[in-house]
């Protein structure tokens, strides 16, 4: 009886989810306009794929935001946590306040992000004007532009971490910061040698899916500057979108979302073993 109820899940996940990654496979090793009869090519795709300049590109650019992302957007929410906890007047308001970029679509955050950097009259340079500083070229200069892409991404996706963490930081008993601050710890020291420990596995699974995502970002370059200046944002999905609806190389798209998705289930798995035993340090 109990796989007769989970007839209907194994047939959504196979419709919708394992046959579209099979077809895809196949189609990593085919030349196809998706509505001819396909025609199969064997690795040169893969082959095309090598000798693209522009993936190299892509893939540096990529682990930049990853870099960026891990270096601005990973400690901002455990930072931004870590005080609101020690909020106890209004805390339901912060949290509001903190979660309320995540609702709105991010097509709307990002153009209105893309006011905020316009190099004229944006909102940070009219303030930079104010102190006699800027206007800097946010999402026009090379140098910039994919660090603003990382400042929006964080603001945007910051609100479920810090709920996230706040859950967490109530599991940990009130004992050992009563016990720490009879000792004359410090803030400091309480946050070192307590909370962070006991969010371990919490850190664990949050940098997990951050590097996942940060890897898979799309959104941000193709609707903020479509990988430019001069390809600076170009990252590994904006081109596999060009690949499959600029190109309409639907093969050599295919071939590089597949190495992608055996990239990243491989640092999946070495990185959950060698963080395996977090939860239990």
């Amino acid at each position: 009886m109990a796989f007769l109820f989970l007839v209907p899940a194994f047939v959504a996940f196979g419709v919708f989810s394992y046959w579209p990654m099979i077809r895809g496979l196949l189609i990593s090793f085919q030349e196809t306009n998706l509505v001819d009869p396909a025609t199969w090519v064997g690795l040169d795709n893969f082959t095309a794929l090598v000798r693209d300049p522009l993936l190299y590109t892509a893939i540096a650019n990529t682990l930049l935001f990853v870099g960026l992302g891990l270096l601005i957007g990973f400690p901002a929410p455990l930072i931004l946590a870590t005080v609101m906890s020690t909020v106890r007047k209004g805390a339901g308001v912060y949290r509001f306040l903190v979660y309320l970029p995540v609702v709105i679509p991010p097509v709307v955050a990002i153009l209105l992000w893309k006011w905020f950097y316009d190099p004229g009259h944006g909102l940070f340079n009219e303030l930079l004007g104010l102190i006699g500083a800027g206007p800097l070229p946010w999402l026009e200069s090379p140098r910039t532009a994919m660090l603003s892409l990382v400042i929006q991404s964080t603001w945007a996706w910051m609100g479920s971490t810090v709920l996230i963490y706040l859950a967490a930081m109530v599991t940990i008993p009130a004992e050992l910061y009563e016990a720490a601050q009879m000792d004359g710890a410090s803030i400091a020291r309480r946050l070192w040698h307590i909370t962070l420990p006991q969010l371990r596995p919490t850190i664990g699974l949050l940098l997990l899916l951050q590097l996942v995502s940060t890897t898979q970002v799309f959104t941000e370059p193709y609707v903020f500057t479509d990988g430019g200046p001069e390809n600076s944002t170009l990252t590994i999905l904006l081109l596999i979108f060009r690949y499959a609806f600029r190109d309409g190389a639907y093969g050599q798209a295919a071939a590089l979302a597949f190495l992608l998705a055996i990239f990243l289930g491989l640092m999946s798995a070495i990185y959950l073993r060698a963080t395996r035993t977090w939860g239990s340090a």
